[in-house]
């Protein structure tokens, strides 16, 4: 509601000069120049509406102010208040009446479809609308931040005011604006300005940001991982980028000879600008191109790089002497290799025994020494590139019986495995001289025969012959086998003698403990019963006999302590109770 309290000062002023005022009071609304249409008049403490818009919405208080209920921004208007004096005339005063409606909260639309910098015409950057608000307010452009200002040629800001049929107000602003590459990252927003009883006051949009488009101007192409350390069999990626928006169009090109290019556009990704190159040697090794082609203005641009493949060739091991091999005899073992880096060599034998250097000498070989060697070709440089090559020293010779199962202990009609192993260069052959299923194992110069075989009289008599043979020489062995007779149990025996040997020491310990607690004595006759007479079943009588009453005599004494003789010990009954 509103209170127009504007005829009160009037009336003290009338009053202060004696004039009578006259009934009624009127209230006029001014519409335009000398034009008034009459709202209501006063007669007392009665108000009486004329057939407006205001009807049912007028009251008056004691002060004589007008009050309107439910005001909208239309009762924005100027409102006359009007008395009569009589013969001293009329006066009357004017107050305007203001309404203010805070707008909702902007709404910023920014450009979807991009902005190209070489735009002939100002592009679109945004619109921004406010809505529903009383009294119309204005709308001003910002930057990252700073306020934007139209300038021909570059900034256009045209603003549309929309009357709605509540009365309200809807505002929106265009802004038009050149863009450049830098603006890729701007953010743009719009501020309203409104009025609240006479203050001034600002809400502001949210921040957008357009896509620009603008040309490269540079090309990058890079190899990785870096071009200095790929070695034979990696998997690389050429990537290319150019700081265009949108990204051009990629081309990728390796030089061949006479600076002819040939295309490698079909195995490349040209949208992304990314060439996979998978296992490469070195062959793969080169000059490459990466071309680029900005469909806007059809401007090309060019990046080359050169690719280094790092790799080990001719790997080769030569033996000094390259004859064969006797026991005793010494070789030299050289490693070379080719590589466009430097290059360190390792040795090593099954054993895994290492060995730095490019050459390896071998003296007073045997047997036991031959083996395959490994040269490891390693450049440090480059991490994971390496080669290795194998050379067999074989150390030639008759061969020689190192191991066989004799002697063997079976029984008859046993299945039983006789084993023969043997070392020997040339690889040799093993015969048995009976009869049997055989498998050989072979490892570098030595080999092993299993013969499984039934025992039966004629093996066990003769045994069996192991015979292994080469070119240089033969050799054989003997194995003998023993018959594996059951021995007889003694286990019962023994058993049975310890068991006697505790019951006797346990008696001992007991005949002794009684003794020393005076509990035994022992009567001068030959024979002394010490047990009562009707003695129960339930008591153990122990007879103990001697031969050796001379050894007795000593232990055994009266309760007295006197020693007794050795007619009197011969025969002693013990009574064992409880």
């Amino acid at each position: 509601a509103a209170g127009l309290g504007l005829c009160t000062p009037f009336l003290l002023s009338m009053r202060k000069k004696g004039l009578q005022l006259l009934h009624p009071w009127k209230w006029f609304l001014y519409l335009h120049q000398l034009v008034l249409r009459e709202l209501c008049h006063i007669t007392g403490s009665e108000i009486l509406e004329e057939n407006t818009d205001y009807k049912g919405r007028l009251s008056v208080g004691e002060d004589k102010a007008l009050s309107i209920s439910k005001v909208t921004v239309l009762d924005t208007r100027t409102f006359v208040c009007q008395v009569g004096a009589g013969s001293h005339g009329e006066g009357e005063n004017r107050t305007e009446l203001h309404v203010y409606k805070v707008p909702e909260a902007p709404e910023i639309t920014a450009n979807s479809a991009g902005i190209s910098v070489q735009s002939s015409d100002i592009p679109q950057i945004a619109q921004c609308v406010s809505r529903n608000s009383f009294p119309h307010p204005n709308i001003t452009w910002h930057k990252n931040g700073e306020k934007l200002q139209p300038e021909e040629k570059k900034v256009k800001i045209p603003t549309t005011l929309t009357r709605e049929s509540s009365g309200l107000y809807t505002v929106s602003s265009t802004l038009f604006a050149h863009v450049t590459r830098e603006d890729r990252n701007s953010l743009f927003y719009c501020t309203v300005h409104y009025w609240l009883r006479g203050q001034s006051h600002t809400v502001e949009s949210q921040r957008v940001n357009v896509t620009v488009f603008y040309p490269a101007e540079h090309v990058k192409l890079q190899v990785m991982p870096s071009s200095a350390l790929v070695k034979e069999g990696d998997d690389i990626r050429l990537v290319c980028e150019a700081d265009g928006n949108p990204a051009p169009v990629f081309s990728f090109y390796k030089r061949e000879l006479e600076d002819n290019w040939q295309d490698l556009s079909s195995l490349a990704d040209t949208t992304s600008g990314v060439l996979d190159l998978r296992g490469v040697n070195k062959s793969s090794s080169g000059l490459y191109r990466c071309q680029t082609l900005d469909l806007d203005d059809m401007r090309q641009m060019e990046k080359d790089v050169e690719l280094v493949v790092n790799y080990i060739e001719g790997v080769h091991v030569k033996m000094e002497p390259s004859s064969p091999l006797q026991e005793g005899d010494s070789v030299r073992l050289s490693c070379d290799a080719y590589s466009p880096v430097a290059l360190d060599y390792q040795w090593r034998d099954e054993k895994g025994s290492l060995v730095g250097g490019n050459q390896l000498f071998l003296s007073n070989l045997t047997f036991e020494t031959s083996s395959n060697f490994s040269c490891k070709v390693i450049a440090p440089s480059v991490p994971g590139l390496e080669q290795s090559k194998q050379v067999a020293v074989a150390v030639q010779g008759k061969p020689r019986i190192v191991a066989i199962s004799s002697p063997l202990y079976v029984r008859q009609d046993e299945v039983v495995n006789l084993t023969c192993k043997a070392i020997a260069f040339p690889r040799p052959s093993v015969h048995w001289n009976v009869n049997g299923t055989a498998h050989e194992y072979v490892e570098n110069q030595h080999i092993a025969s299993n013969l499984t075989v039934r025992v039966n009289h004629d093996l066990l008599r003769a045994g069996a012959m192991c015979r292994v043979s080469n070119s240089l020489g033969v050799s054989e062995k003997h194995i003998q086998l023993l018959d594996q007779k059951t021995p007889e149990s003694k286990g019962v025996i023994i058993v049975a003698i310890i068991v006697c040997i505790l019951v006797v020491a346990v008696l001992g310990s007991v005949i002794y403990f009684l003794h020393k607690k005076g509990k035994i004595s022992c009567g001068r006759a030959g024979k002394q019963d010490i047990t009562k007479p009707e003695a129960r079943k339930d008591k153990i009588v122990v007879e103990v006999k001697s031969d050796k009453l001379s050894e007795e005599a000593g232990l055994l004494q009266g309760a007295n302590g006197e020693k007794r003789s050795a007619a009197d010990q011969s025969e002693k009954y013990i009574d064992l109770r409880n």
